[in-house]
């Protein structure tokens, strides 16, 4: 059962990022939130990097660095086309040292999560950046004058993904936590998935 989970999620995740990549490219976009990539992308660097030291029989550490491989792609977009979204009423200059700062925050702050919890590390800080990436493609999608990047395929595989995800680490953890950040996940994947399937098609590629 828990094997099957674990599959689901990365076969769901694999998806998101494919769309994104696919996406991010043909409309020269980026379909996630940044700080949310970050976070993501730390969070896969770092958890790739213990795992082969010391968990390499593992399908979970397979898993994570087929997602950081096509994460890479994912940061390109953002790094090629995120500037687009930085705030008109700031100076653009600022794009790239704040980029360098928010990925910095993110790589320090997944290091000290395995540094403080150990094994318990990367499923706590996954779940808790999750329900942040959860609350951000709202932000994002109220935010942005378009959905470009964006698509209910990416949503409804995040969905799909973090519940099987949820399910798998309550087995594993029995953890009440997990199970608190993962429903809270999934009613905001939810409102997402919903606000997506209701953009006026005018709006979608304005």
């Amino acid at each position: 059962m828990v094997l099957f989970l674990l599959l689901v999620c990365g076969f769901c995740w694999s998806i998101v990022y494919v769309k994104l990549i696919h996406l991010g490219f043909r409309y020269k976009s980026c379909g996630i939130p940044f700080i949310a990539l970050a976070l993501n992308f730390a969070w896969e660097s770092v958890n790739s990097y213990f795992d082969l030291k010391g968990n390499i029989l593992n399908i979970t550490t397979y898993i994570t660095l087929i997602w950081l491989c096509l994460d890479i792609l994912v940061v390109l977009t953002y790094l090629l086309y995120g500037k687009r979204y930085f705030p008109k009423h700031t100076n653009k200059e600022y794009f790239w040292p704040w980029t360098l700062i928010i990925f910095i925050m993110s790589f320090v702050i997944q290091y000290f999560f395995i540094i403080e919890f150990g094994d318990l590390a990367k499923f706590y800080s996954a779940f808790i950046q999750n329900l942040i990436m959860s609350i951000s493609f709202i932000i994002m999608f109220v935010g942005r004058p378009d959905i470009k990047g964006q698509s209910l395929t990416i949503a409804i595989n995040k969905c799909i993904g973090t519940l099987a995800a949820t399910i798998s680490s309550s087995i594993i953890l029995h953890s009440g936590l997990i199970i608190t950040l993962g429903i809270f996940c999934f009613i905001f994947d939810t409102a997402y998935i919903y606000f997506l399937s209701h953009v006026k098609p005018q709006l979608q590629y304005a």
